[in-house]
């Protein structure tokens, strides 16, 4: 019974971050560190597999997993943009405080906004990984 609580909650939550059935997510940094449990919920929840980062065609969200020592992380959310739907959304899992490979959320704030991005707020899904949705701002009406 406790397990069936857990894997509610976790869905709610990802469905906090906006995941939903039907989505394509793409996957970026991929790595053995990755909470897999985190992976198949998404799977779970949007009725899909994950994609790679060689899938060439337009996706709902973009997950990346991105840790300190990674390459540039205003280039990676970049990278994570170029496959984007309109109206579409990055989750950014980085490891919690604490952590090996921990981002600084000043960090995470500050590469958002040079990508053109802003954060729409943090959900706690995994026990080693801090995720944050990103999202691009509204554009303004005329």
């Amino acid at each position: 019974m406790a397990a069936t609580a857990e894997a509610a909650s976790l869905g709610s939550a990802l469905t906090k971050l906006g995941f939903g059935k039907g989505q394509v997510v793409q996957e970026l940094g991929y790595d053995t560190d990755a909470d897999d449990g985190l992976r198949f919920a998404i799977e779970d929840i949007t009725t899909t597999e994950l994609v790679d980062e060689d899938y060439g065609d337009v996706a709902d969200a973009v997950l990346i997993w991105f840790r300190d020592d990674d390459d540039d992380l205003v280039d990676t959310l970049v990278d994570g943009l170029t496959t984007l739907a309109e109206g579409g959304f990055l989750v950014l899992c980085s490891p919690k405080s604490g952590r090996p490979g921990h981002v600084q959320a000043s960090d995470v704030e500050e590469s958002a906004v040079t990508a053109g991005l802003h954060t729409a707020g943090t959900v706690n899904v995994s026990s080693d990984w801090a995720t944050t949705r990103l999202v691009s701002p509204k554009s303004q009406r005329r």
